[in-house]
């Protein structure tokens, strides 16, 4: 699933990254590759809390519709990638067998 991100850079700061899908997810980085690739991950911690809390994950819009908004006036804008496969889901409970040794590591 893509999610777009607004990217905003101060000249004494690092790369700030904001969600506007997910409403207090935020990330940084001293690179615009690193503020991406960091923004990855917030989003999924993000999601994996909303899924533990029950909620559902929603649906990103485009990035046409939070240009509208003021408060992302400025930045600049970017798609990233998030494998929702990658997400945890509810535990199972298994039984299995292994050989004791294996245990002992």
């Amino acid at each position: 699933m893509h999610f777009p991100v607004v990217i905003h850079k101060e000249k004494s700061s690092t790369y700030g990254v904001t969600v506007p899908d997910l409403p207090g997810c935020f990330s940084a980085g001293s690179t615009m590759e690193a503020a991406l690739t960091n923004a990855v991950e917030a989003i999924e911690c993000h999601l994996e809390g909303m899924l533990f809390d029950g909620e559902s994950i929603p649906k990103a819009q485009s990035v046409e519709v939070h240009q509208r908004d003021s408060h992302f006036k400025g930045g600049t804008w970017a798609l990233v990638n998030v494998d929702l496969s990658k997400l945890a889901s509810k535990a199972k409970r298994i039984n299995i067998t292994l050989p004791e040794r294996v245990l002992a590591l």
